[in-house]
């Protein structure tokens, strides 16, 4: 099967340049168009805004899933980047809104709504402005930790749509009275250039591409197989898969065609080797949104956004591997045990479960460790258990069962705390924290 093309000429710092630079000229026009031979409270809201709008704008590109930003950043790391730049747009744009307006009202807190008032109704586009800020409150708001526990997450990202919306009456105030488009020809196309950059890689890869996808390949469910009480795998047939680019240990956005679920997309990581005949993706019920795909009929026409992650192949640096999973984080190192291509010996795989329960796919591995000769692990029980030490992936637990993990490609999955913990003993073994690949997805 084709694999997606590699980015690895590309490198993170270059991305981070060409946002600094970006920053540093939106920065020169200011300063052109003189912003500090102005009152500072004026001064202060025009930077805001235009940091604000420019934070904006690259966590919409950052959202894209842009495959060279998913494989050169990281998809975890992307997600990230993009909570930070939504809280700092919102943190900006608030912080515009007051000093903009204290500004205009000539520093007099008691003219402030009169001076609001004036405002709306004699400058074009300022309700828009309101209207912009009140849609990025109600998102930063609602994607404060607190807020989110209380919330589906279909409701929030319900919510979190609305900020394209805001952005786009951003635009619209920006358009009639910003300061980068008063009597600045070069201005104006330069942040209409910013607009269309952060926008068309959303338009292509997050509703052409997987149009594309859908009509090239007409992927269906063909089977939905029970492998434990709480886990389940979809078997999804289509056409032509054999010409689909992907890589063991990637995942998708995977939608069922529904009339109540074709709105819920749900990134799955491939659980067995892409054969060009199906893709397989195993799943831990936890949750309304993965029950309603257990009871999917088989024939159910799906649609699929990806192929997405780093975490495959493509970032191994030596022979050696070292693969750690726990609960339904074997999904994709199962994949990748059966796809990748390794001597007898030379990969072990850690599986930390807590029951025969928690152990989905233990048999598929076990008989694929006898084909492929790699040496699987399983580390079995709940921490406080008799015989279960204090911790299961400790450095002297890890270099136990795998004397020269230090020396190995390490690819990790599962839940963040185990991540977190075998990240840190790793590195405590000597291990290369540039070796270490994981993802996420919390």
């Amino acid at each position: 099967m084709p694999l997606p093309r590699s980015y690895a000429d590309l490198r993170p710092r270059d991305v981070w340049f060409v946002v600094g630079l970006v920053g540093a000229v939106i920065g020169a026009m200011w300063l052109r168009h003189g912003g500090l031979a102005q009152d500072p409270l004026a001064a202060i809201g025009q930077l805001t805004a235009l940091g604000g709008t420019y934070a904006a704008l690259l966590g919409v590109l950052f959202a894209a899933r842009a495959p060279w930003l998913d494989q050169v950043i990281g998809t975890d790391r992307l997600r990230w980047v993009h909570g930070v730049l939504g809280f700092a747009s919102v943190w900006a744009l608030a912080v515009h809104g007051v000093t903009s307006t204290l500004a205009f009202a000539g520093d007099a807190i008691d003219q402030v709504v009169p001076t609001l008032l004036s405002l709306i109704r004699t400058v074009p586009g300022m309700i828009g402005a309101i209207v912009s800020l009140g849609l990025f409150l109600a998102v930063g708001v609602s994607s404060m930790r607190a807020a989110r526990r209380r919330m589906s997450y279909e409701t929030f990202h319900g919510i979190h749509l609305y900020v394209y919306l805001a952005i786009a009456f951003g635009f619209l105030h920006q358009l009639t009275i910003g300061t980068d488009f008063a009597d600045d020809p070069i201005a104006v196309g330069f942040w209409i250039g910013l607009y269309v950059i952060a926008f068309a890689p959303l338009v292509l890869y997050r509703l052409a591409w997987p149009l594309l996808l859908a009509l090239r390949h007409r992927p269906y469910l063909r089977a939905v197989v029970r492998e434990a009480d709480d886990t389940f795998s979809l078997v999804v047939g289509g056409r032509a898969l054999d010409r689909l680019a992907v890589r063991s240990g990637q995942f998708f956005v995977v939608r069922a065609l529904t009339r109540h679920e074709w709105q819920h997309g749900h990134p799955f990581s491939l659980s067995a080797q892409p054969n060009g005949e199906t893709l397989r993706f195993t799943v831990k019920e936890l949750g309304e949104g993965t029950r309603a795909l257990a009871a999917l009929r088989p024939g159910t026409p799906l649609l699929l956004e990806g192929p997405y992650g780093s975490m495959h192949g493509g970032r191994r640096t030596g022979r050696k591997l070292l693969l750690i999973a726990g609960g339904i984080g074997i999904a994709p190192l199962r994949a990748m045990v059966e796809g990748f291509g390794y001597r007898s010996g030379d990969l072990d795989l850690i599986y930390r479960t807590r029951d025969h329960g928690d152990a989905p796919l233990q048999k598929e591995l076990e008989v694929l460790a006898a084909q492929r000769g790699f040496n699987l692990h399983v580390v079995r029980g709940r921490r406080g258990e008799s015989g279960v030490p204090r911790d299961p992936l400790a450095p002297a637990a890890i270099r136990r069962l795998v004397p020269d993990a230090a020396d190995r490609d390490v690819f990790l999955c599962g839940p963040d705390g185990l991540m977190n913990r075998a990240f840190d003993a790793l590195v405590r073994l000597g291990a290369s924290s540039a070796r270490i690949n994981l993802e996420l997805f919390g």
